[in-house]
């Protein structure tokens, strides 16, 4: 009996790969609000397909990045205010922006001409980073980036994404 409850309550316990899944997609702070990832999530940023065949200090150190390099800080003359944003397609009509102060990030199709001005980010941190994501918290996430990438379950020591 001990033992059919024992594997019971083992069960109910979500896996690794399951919380590292949940906190990818979270609505409010997840990395899919942003990133997709074989085919789901939102593709504003990179899609972190290929970082599954990295190591998991490796996909740890991108996931606490601050450089910025995709986001630019754009004032728009209708409006006022500057917000860091991710740039999409654009055309001689539209550009579309997406504005990373808000989470998830908004979409926003402006005219080239309603663009005041753009310049380097130095304000906006990728929010792991921001957030201070924790090691059990990340070692979940790379789990479940390795599984969704390669469909490997093996677990991701928290003291390897320190």
């Amino acid at each position: 009996m001990f033992w059919i409850v024992f594997f019971l309550a083992q069960a109910a316990v979500p896996s690794q790969t399951e919380r590292g899944e949940a906190l990818f997609f979270d609505a409010q702070q997840g990395c899919g609000t942003c990133h997709a990832l074989k085919g789901k999530g939102t593709a504003v940023g990179p899609d972190l397909t290929g970082m599954g065949r990295l190591g998991p200090q490796a996909i740890a150190m991108a996931t606490r990045s601050t450089i910025t390099q995709y986001v630019q800080v754009v004032k728009l003359k209708s409006g006022g205010g500057s917000f860091p944003a991710m740039t999409g397609k654009k055309d001689e009509k539209s550009v579309v922006l997406f504005d990373l102060s808000k989470n998830p990030p908004e979409k926003k199709e402006v005219a080239p001409s309603d663009i005041a001005s753009t310049g380097s980010n130095d304000v906006w941190k990728h929010p792991p980073a921001a957030n201070k994501i924790g090691n059990e918290q990340l070692a979940d996430i790379v789990a479940y980036i390795k599984y969704a990438t390669t469909g490997t379950k093996r677990a991701v020591d928290p003291a390897d994404v320190r």
